[in-house]
């Protein structure tokens, strides 16, 4: 290793950034030229895996991040679009301030649980032969505790989540499948056997496979969750712009959190 601060009188090297310099007549994103290089000519997911993962993405991958894009987008009136929309109803000056709140929620239990889902399939492909022991044992200590497995599970999708059936079909088809997608398979029987029942392995859980079967590490996907909630929390605040749901849902809770009790 260079030993720069020797070169730097004894300094350490100020850190730098590849992700993006310029000059008077260009804009570099990486080693890429904004203008000549990418507008026009890249997609936005092609632009964003260069700059995030550092390479361009295959057909069958784009496709893949794709369809992780869209299914994420829309969830209805969860947590985070309800944040949204009451955020922007008190400061309909700052979209952003709508967005960001709305993206606080993308966190451990709703959207961005695929980050430990896909801790989980990583134990199991670590496992090597011993895989299907190591599901074993995941389940039984979820089991033991009483929580819910990662990527698993869902209050109306029964008794399979249809999102997660079409994004396991696409990376078969895509032919994209591979380590995860099997772990994601041994820990799901092992599942049902610990509840002695069928229990639906939910989008996220599929999307933990699908991503992580094309080399997206656990600590990043949540950033697939973060960018594709963006812009249907752009499209919620679109929403109450033309038809104002704020007060209602203020109301709605108001009413319902601070009657009396009935008396005895």
């Amino acid at each position: 290793m260079p030993n720069t601060e020797a070169r730097n009188g004894g300094k350490a090297a100020a850190p730098a950034t590849k992700l993006c310099r310029y000059t008077e007549q260009a804009v570099y994103y990486g080693e890429s030229d904004l203008v000549a290089d990418l507008l026009g000519r890249a997609s936005f997911i092609d632009v964003f895996m260069q700059q995030t993962f550092g390479r361009t993405p295959s057909p069958a991958e784009r496709q893949i991040v794709e369809a992780v894009l869209v299914t994420l987008m829309e969830h209805g009136m969860t947590p985070s679009a309800i944040a949204s929309r009451m955020i922007y109803a008190s400061s309909p000056e700052n979209l952003q301030a709508g967005v960001a709140a709305g993206l606080l929620a993308v966190a451990s239990q709703f959207v961005g649980t695929m980050e430990p889902a896909a801790a989980l399939l990583d134990r199991i492909v670590a496992a090597g032969e011993q895989g299907a022991a190591e599901a074993q044992r995941i389940a039984a200590e979820f089991r033991s505790s009483r929580r819910a497995v990662p990527g698993f599970g869902h209050h109306l999708h029964r008794p399979d989540d249809p999102r997660a059936i079409a994004l396991l079909r696409l990376a078969r088809e895509l032919g994209t499948d591979g380590q995860r997608c099997a772990a994601l398979a041994l820990l799901a029987t092992e599942v049902d056997a610990a509840a002695g029942r069928h229990i639906t392995i939910n989008a996220t859980g599929a999307i933990a496979a699908i991503l992580g079967d094309i080399g997206i590490p656990a600590a990043l996907m949540r950033g697939f969750a973060v960018l594709s909630r963006t812009a249907g929390l752009i499209a919620h605040i679109a929403e109450e712009q033309r038809e104002p749901s704020g007060r209602f849902i203020w109301s709605l809770v108001d009413h319902a959190m601070t009657q009396a009790p009935p008396s005895a």
